[in-house]
């Protein structure tokens, strides 16, 4: 008989009940809110301060090991171009589902609970000033310690690969700076997978606030748009990331079986970064060179968040149909040409996606007090977009390596059986 191992996965998902069932029986209760909020709040710092560290050291160690700046700048480039075509497909999948599904025509507004939207409309000019220049403009740090300090990952990236190339251009000078963030990049998986342990707790803790201040209740009125939101993710995964995967050679469900943690992890937190460190280390076991994957993933935390510009696009003509508002082909195209640059530059943490539309809808005209009516429900699809930004991102690491002609198939064969046999 086969002993059951209780996995990270299956403890995370324990977790995850308890905090739905005890939400639910405390609905309304502002007690749940004193005692988990710093629980939950602990974990997201914990895993705050490991993705720092772990970034900067293994961009530095890999941008070294490549020591090639003409060899970096062809693969930033095919990275950034892969990014782009891929988030403006999902731009064009979330405003198909949103026209076909129509879920926001005939919902009763009157029913719809108003939200909260005064705490988001504060970040309105800081979001709307956030222009195509501006965006690459930030990615070179006036300061390096403040970027740091900030977590401003497309700066943090930027200096990580000047430095990984002055260390590979000084040679033997460098070797003991080579080995000093070797070390570092060492220490920190050790540190990483210490916080994982506590993964379970910070789950329950913030899946049981959420529960408890939202209850079951605020998902009837707007049932529509979170059948439409999930329907049309599950779609994007399987059709879209799913096709890319085979026409590289791979499989989406080898990919979802390699990151069952990280997937149920993301889910739950719905903050991406509570998983980046254990997806680069996965994606260097499955085969990626660890320059690539250090360079790809942590980018793509900005410039390719694919479920959160599925979501944004959907949102918007979401809130357009509550409102009767009959968007035409021109201002759906304008409205995929603005998300195509405010999307970008973002970081992958919860709520996001409300700043980025915020600075998209007042461009075609639709109110931005529609916003309000799904804060309430807000965290729930954050959820969703949450974990195809983590295979979106995992996937383009693995297409990277191939479109690089160094993907490692026989350790990725290796690994899927190792994996196959610990199930």
């Amino acid at each position: 008989m086969k002993k059951f191992k209780f996995s990270l996965a299956y403890q995370i998902l324990v977790g995850l009940a308890l905090g739905v069932i005890v939400g639910a029986i405390f609905y309304g209760n502002p007690a749940v809110g004193t005692y988990l909020q710093p629980v939950g709040d602990i974990f997201i710092r914990l895993i705050k301060m490991i993705v720092v560290p772990i970034v900067i050291s293994t961009l530095i160690l890999g941008v070294a090991g490549t020591g090639d700046m003409k060899k970096l700048g062809k693969l930033g480039g095919k990275t950034i171009l892969y990014f782009e075509i891929v988030t403006t497909i999902a731009i064009i999948v979330g405003l198909l589902a949103a026209n076909i599904m129509k879920p926001g025509v005939g919902v009763d507004m009157s029913k719809l609970a108003k939200g909260d939207i005064q705490k988001y409309v504060d970040t309105t000019s800081e979001a709307t000033s956030h222009s195509f220049a501006e965006t690459f403009v930030n990615i070179v740090p006036k300061n390096i310690i403040e970027s740091l300090a900030n977590g401003e990952m497309l700066a943090i990236i930027f200096f990580a690969v000047m430095f990984g190339l002055g260390i590979a251009a000084i040679g033997e000078k460098g070797k003991p700076v080579l080995a000093f963030f070797q070390g570092t990049a060492d220490a920190m998986f050790w540190v990483t997978n210490q916080v994982m342990k506590f993964a379970p707790f910070g789950v329950f803790a913030l899946i049981g606030v959420t529960v408890s201040k939202f209850g079951v209740e605020s998902l009837i009125p707007l049932g529509k748009l979170v059948i439409c939101v999930y329907g049309t993710m599950l779609l994007f995964v399987f059709a879209i990331l799913g096709g890319i995967a085979k026409l590289c050679g791979t499989s989406i469900f080898h990919l979802i079986k390699i990151l069952k943690d990280e997937i149920i992890l993301a889910y739950s937190t719905a903050s991406s970064e509570t998983v980046l460190p254990k997806v680069m280390e996965k994606m260097e076991k499955y085969g990626c060179p660890k320059d690539v994957v250090s360079f790809v993933v942590p980018t793509g935390y900005s410039f390719n968040l694919d479920g959160s510009t599925l979501y944004q696009a959907l949102a918007a003509i979401f809130i357009a149909q509550m409102y009767g508002i009959d968007l035409s082909i021109t201002q759906q195209i304008s409205l995929m040409l603005v998300l195509m640059v405010t999307s970008k530059g973002i970081a992958g943490v919860p709520g996001v996606s409300f700043v980025v539309l915020l600075a998209t809808l007042g461009t075609v005209g639709i109110p931005l007090e529609g916003l309000a009516f799904i804060a309430g429900i807000d965290r729930i699809l954050d959820m969703a977009r949450t974990v195809v930004n983590v295979l979106g991102n995992s996937l383009a690491a693995i297409v990277m390596s191939k479109w690089e002609g160094r993907f490692d198939s026989k350790k990725g064969k290796q690994y899927i059986t190792s994996l196959q046999k610990a199930a």
